[in-house]
């Protein structure tokens, strides 16, 4: 399940206010990985999943109760850190 089938399954429909959209993964370190560059497993990572970091963020409501969440998608990171 992806984390917008997750996030259509628990938020109340229309309610969902995605937060920062524009955020996205880098390579700050400057990690090296001897099979294939960093920079380019998030590149693949991000065509792969269509998106441009590892968690989505926003607000909505779950059964009328303003919430906040945070879904860390393993499809994303799951391709960059796999050994």
């Amino acid at each position: 399940m992806t984390s917008s089938e997750r996030i259509e399954l628990s938020i109340d429909p229309g309610t969902w206010n995605p937060m920062d959209e524009d955020m996205v993964s880098a390579d700050p370190i400057k990690f090296h990985s001897r099979e294939e560059p960093y920079k380019k497993r998030i590149a693949s990572a991000q065509k792969k999943t269509g998106l441009t970091d590892a968690i989505q963020t926003g607000t909505g409501q779950l059964n009328g109760i303003p919430v906040a969440l945070g879904l860390w998608i393993f499809s994303l990171w799951g391709v960059v850190w796999d050994p």
